[in-house]
This record gives C-alpha cells, sequence and structure tokens, in this order.
C-alpha cells in the first residue's frame, strides 16, 4: 500500500539506483481523463476527492545490477516520468507511466523491454547553490524528439528549494502521493508488478516555475489550468525487485 515506509524491503534486488534532486509537481484531475490511458485491470485512484497526475523529474545514479557495480560515465542521468497512482484487481497500489524519458539509449531500450514507456530525450539537471543574493535551487531541462505518435516536446522548470516538510505538512495525502512501493508495467497484453523499496522520503518545501506542459500533452492529456503542489527531495536509495504477474 502506499505510505511513508516500504510495505516489504526488497531483500534480492535486481536493479539498484540513487534518485535525487526530485521534484515532485502533482495536479488534480478529472479521473475518466486520466482512466483513459491506464490500461484494463487497474483503476485510477481518487486521493482527497480527485485523480492526482504527477510530474517527476530528477537525477538517476548508481545504476547498476547487484552485486555488480555501476558503469563509469554511463550510470549517471537526468530522468522524467509522467505518472498517476492505481489499484490493481487484487486491490494493492502503485504507480503507471504515461511516459518515462532519459538521455541513455541503451537504457530506454532494455526498459522498454520490461514494459517500461521509456522514450530518449535531451536532459540536464542543474543545480543552483546558495550565495548573496541568491537561492537553493534545480533547474530541470529536457526534450523529446517527435514521432508519428507523439509530437515533440520541452520541460524548461526551475524549483526553488525551502525549509525541511513540517510533520503537519506531511499529510497522508502528501505520503501517498510521493511514497509508492510498485510500479505496473504490461509486455504483450499482459500486466506486472515491479516492487521496489527504499528509506522514507527526507521532503522539503519547493516552488515550481517555468514550461511543464509539454510531457503532458504529448500524451495527450490536457495540459494543467493551475499551479502544481509541489515538493522537493534531495533523495534515496532504491532497490527494484523482480516483476510479479499482477493479473
Amino acid at each position: 500500500m502506499s505510505g511513508r515506509v516500504a510495505e516489504r524491503d526488497v531483500a534480492v534486488p535486481v536493479n539498484a539506483q540513487r534518485w535525487t534532486d526530485l521534484a515532485f509537481a502533482h495536479w488534480r484531475y478529472d479521473q475518466r481523463t486520466l482512466q483513459r490511458l491506464v490500461p484494463p485491470g487497474l483503476e485510477v485512484q481518487v486521493l482527497d476527492g480527485s485523480a492526482w497526475l504527477g510530474l517527476v523529474p530528477f537525477r538517476m545514479g548508481g545504476v547498476r545490477t547487484p552485486p555488480l557495480p555501476p558503469v563509469p560515465g554511463w550510470s549517471d542521468f537526468p530522468e522524467l516520468n509522467l505518472r498517476t497512482y492505481v489499484r490493481g484487481r487484487d486491490g494493492r497500489e502503485g504507480v503507471w507511466f504515461f511516459s518515462l524519458a532519459c538521455p541513455r539509449r541503451a537504457f530506454v531500450a532494455a526498459m522498454r523491454g520490461v514494459g517500461l514507456p521509456y522514450q530518449f530525450a535531451r536532459a540536464e539537471v542543474t543545480s543552483m547553490r546558495p550565495g548573496p543574493g541568491s537561492v537553493r535551487g534545480t533547474r530541470y531541462r529536457f526534450a523529446g524528439p517527435g514521432s508519428r505518435s507523439r509530437p515533440a516536446w520541452r520541460l524548461d522548470a526551475q524549483v526553488v528549494v525551502g525549509e525541511p516538510l513540517s510533520e503537519a505538512a506531511r499529510t497522508p495525502l502528501v505520503d501517498a502521493l510521493t511514497a509508492r512501493w510498485a510500479a505496473y508495467s504490461r509486455v504483450a497484453g499482459a500486466l506486472w508488478r515491479i516492487p521496489i523499496s527504499h528509506e522514507p522520503w527526507p521532503l522539503r518545501e519547493a516552488a515550481i516555475t517555468g514550461d511543464l506542459a509539454g510531457p503532458i500533452t504529448a500524451v495527450g492529456l490536457p495540459a494543467p489550468d493551475e499551479g502544481p503542489l509541489a515538493h522537493y527531495s534531495p533523495g534515496v536509495a532504491s532497490r527494484i525487485g523482480l516483476p510479479t504477474s499482477a493479473g
């Protein structure tokens, strides 16, 4: 289930990754609008009265298959995912990705092989360090090429990072949107559930500005008509398990 702490530890990971400098941008959406892009067998969840669309740019680091070490010069790169939150037929919760993007073609090909909708994109994530008259933040730039089924798209956003999120502000909704312990994929028409574990997210207040609509409209969703619910995390070390059939 969703929640601050992983439902179970992934004891034998098939992949390990470090996720850092994450920006979480979330918007309320009509459930039916998102459901039409989700496969049969998964139901888009309603949380606090609505369905939610999440856009998450970050840095991927130390990608490896345990016990092998990361490949120098290849295992660290930016990534962007666009997602919603779903429940399977068995009542278990997870993430459904509408799209994922990164600048590693081999990684894109490998992940598409397990049913995750990765695409190649040019990408850059840069940190803005505090100094006289400046604020702490991160700049995210992504650009995906067009295809017969999708238009070219761009994302150019800046996140200003605030104070650690107070316990009062860390509501069950915030935990449900940020802490998900499985992702669903579809291979040859069959659903699979991929388990994930990591330490609880360290979350901070954040303000996100810039052009965020490109990845959203590229998958056929309407652009948001208001600003997002925003959070930031310096990151976690994740462990990803072997996919299991989700019916």
